[in-house]
Parts: C-alpha cells; structure tokens; sequence
C-alpha cells in the first residue's frame, strides 16, 4: 500500500482547521466558564461542565475527517466547492457562537446564531451525502450535539432574561 503524502496532509489540515475553530471558541468560553455562565439558572438537563471540552474535541476531529472526505473529491465531483462553501460557513458560525454566548455574555444572540449554524450545519451534511455517505454520516453526532445545544440555550435565555 502506497503512503500518499498528499492525502495525509489533507487530513490533517482538515483536522487541524476544525480543532483551531475549537480554540477560537475556547478563547472566549474559558473565562466565562466560572464567572459569568456559574451565575446563570441552568435547567436540569445541562451536562456537567467537563463533559464539553470532550465532546468537542471528538466533533471537530469527525468534522475535519468529513471535510476531508469531500475535500479529496474535488477534481472528480463538481458539488464538492459549494458544500466546502458550506461546511467553511457553519464552522465560522461554530466559532462565533461562543464569541455570542459566552464572550458578549448574551443567550438571545447565541440562540439567534445557533439557529443560523443549525441550518448551515443541515445544507453541509445534505451537500456532503451528496458527494461521499460516509462524510455525511460522520457530521450526524455533530448535528445531533448542535441540536441539543439549540435547545439548552433557548432554555438557558428564558430562565435569564
């Protein structure tokens, strides 16, 4: 089997994009993590604080191997730059809701912009199916984790107007 450093740089370019989108929402949830979002009202499904910094790690490494996988497809499958488009989108949302929710200090404009990434998250995975299934399916646990998200900051608004 032949090593094609090409396809292995892809990769981890991939990867490493999405994990930097990570960091940048870090940035602003970090400190807010234990002094403005600790005096919030939470309703009693909120996970436990730890289990975040996890399950976002594991959803930006599925992100940038389903990147990839479109990615490589490029020359041969003409869809593969309007759903790169989409998936380049919905990963600068990603970010911006932490600079919404946690660095403005503001649940409204989190839950607006959730919506907004929720759908560009919808249009990536129907573009990705399109051009590789296994892409699609690996953005599944992503949707499925923004969907809750969705649902615990509009809860987390109406308890703290």
């Amino acid at each position: 089997m032949k090593i094609n450093l090409k396809e292995i740089l892809k990769l981890a370019i991939s990867i490493i994009v999405c994990q930097l989108a990570g960091v940048i929402g870090s940035i602003f949830t970090t400190p807010a993590i234990s002094t403005w979002y600790a005096t919030l009202t939470k309703p009693s499904f909120t996970p436990p604080n730890w289990v975040f910094a996890p399950a976002w790690t594991s959803l930006y490494l599925l992100m940038g191997v389903s990147a990839f996988l479109v990615w490589r497809k490029r020359i041969e499958n003409p869809r593969v730059n309007l759903a790169l488009r989409f998936f380049i989108i919905q990963l600068v949302l990603n970010s911006l809701w932490s600079v919404l929710f946690f660095g403005l200090g503001s649940p409204l404009l989190g839950f607006i912009e959730i919506m907004l990434l929720w759908l560009f998250i919808v249009l990536t995975i129907v573009y990705f199916f399109r051009v590789s299934i296994i892409a699609g399916v690996l953005l599944l646990p992503y949707i499925f984790w923004v969907s809750f998200a969705l649902v615990l900051n509009f809860s987390l608004w109406r308890l703290n107007p």
